[in-house]
C-alpha cells in the first residue's frame, strides 16, 4: 500500500517557506511566536517526541509542547532558536519522523 503525509506548519508571524533539499525551511521573525505541527492521525494515537539538532527538546517557559505532542510552540523567538527541528511519532505499527529547518531573522 501507499502511505502519504502532508506537513503543515502554522506560524503567527510573517514567514516564507523555501525548500532546502527534502527538509522544509521556515523563516521566523525574532521576537515573534513560532508553532510547528507534527500532523499525525495514526491509530492508535502515537507517542510524539520533539528534537532540536538531534537532541530531545527540553520544554521551558518559552518552549511548550501542546496537544499531546502535535504542536511545538516557541514564544519570543530568538536567534538561538534556529536549527533543525524534528518530531518523531511512534505507535505499535511503527514510527515516522518529520524535519523542518528553522531560520530566525531579526
Amino acid at each position: 500500500g501507499e502511505d502519504s503525509r502532508s506537513f503543515h506548519v502554522s506560524i503567527q508571524a510573517p514567514l516564507s517557506i523555501a525548500s532546502v533539499g527534502e527538509t522544509p525551511s521556515i523563516t521566523a521573525v525574532a521576537g515573534g511566536q513560532l508553532i510547528l505541527e507534527c500532523p499525525e492521525d495514526a491509530v492508535p494515537p502515537p507517542h510524539i517526541e520533539w528534537h532540536r539538532e538531534g537532541s530531545p527538546l527540553r520544554e521551558d517557559a518559552r518552549r511548550q509542547v501542546l496537544a499531546e505532542g502535535r504542536f511545538l510552540q516557541i514564544q519570543a523567538v530568538g536567534p538561538a532558536d534556529g536549527g533543525e527541528y524534528s518530531c518523531r511519532a511512534t505507535n505499535a505499527l511503527g514510527d515516522t519522523s518529520l524535519r523542518v529547518q528553522v531560520e530566525v531573522h531579526g
